[in-house]
């Protein structure tokens, strides 16, 4: 059908338009793919739940990335044109190491796809297309086909299965495999102790009821007189008795 002008519209090829479209039906394929390997390692007989979560996770970020071309193509003056999506073909992939290598390949489909569309851009003198697809979609797809690669080392470390035979090294690399553990819900690595309540810290009434003599001395200092209290514990007692002759010591003295 035909599509009316946009007034925002320039410097826009129709190419690297049909090229966008293109991309965007790629990543929303490679999103149910991962999609599909988060929903099968969560199921009761394979029963990895840090795996499942990061690949559901994937799956999402790729998703964004899809909806993050059609808005690009929306404010470049563009139209998106809605393609097929194919069944994701990762049956094969039932043991970990396995789906490890359908993602890196997929993952790495993509970058190529990118690569002729960054060269599409530049053939047909769109400089904004292609500085956009080099920036926040070829160097992210990098880091993860480098993250994949690390994976599949420890995974192979492990002796992980390929044949869905639900091996030791698969709950290995669920339970210890940092990327599973914190890769979706980073832990805080530092935490605020409460603080001890004012009746708890000896000397703290003695500080506050300091005469107003005391008052004059600080007068010139820069903050207030309270500024200078501090929370003091207590020295453990010796059952000895050594500090029962040191009080007789300086009695005597």
């Amino acid at each position: 059908r035909p599509l009316p002008g946009s007034r925002v519209r320039q410097s826009f090829p129709p190419a690297v338009e049909e090229g966008l479209c293109g991309v965007t039906g790629a990543l929303l394929e490679l999103a149910y793919c991962l999609q599909a390997l988060g929903e099968y390692f969560d199921q009761s007989h394979v029963a990895l739940p840090n795996v499942s979560k990061f690949f559901l996770h994937q799956a999402l970020e790729e998703r964004k990335a899809a909806e993050a071309l059609m808005k690009y193509q929306q404010e470049r003056g563009g139209h998106y044109c809605s393609k097929t999506i194919q069944k994701p073909n990762c049956e094969y992939a039932v043991g970990l190491m396995k789906a490890l290598e359908v993602a890196m390949v997929q993952w790495k489909t993509m970058i190529r796809y990118f690569e002729e569309l960054y060269a599409l851009s530049i053939e047909n003198a769109d400089p904004h297309s292609a500085s956009t697809i080099k920036k926040q979609f070829i160097g992210p797809k990098i880091q993860k086909i480098k993250l994949m690669g690390d994976l599949l080392t420890n995974a192979r470390r492990l002796d992980c299965s390929q044949d869905g035979r639900n091996s030791l090294g698969d709950y290995f690399m669920d339970r210890l495999q940092k990327e599973f553990r914190t890769g979706i819900e980073p832990e805080s690595s530092q935490h605020c102790s409460p603080c001890p309540p004012l009746q708890q810290c000896t000397g703290a009434a003695e500080g506050l009821k300091r005469p107003q003599r005391e008052s004059s001395q600080h007068r010139n200092g820069i903050g207030p007189i309270y500024a200078t209290i501090h929370c003091t514990t207590t020295l453990p007692q010796c059952n000895d008795g050594t500090g029962a002759k040191a009080k007789q010591g300086r009695e005597g003295l």
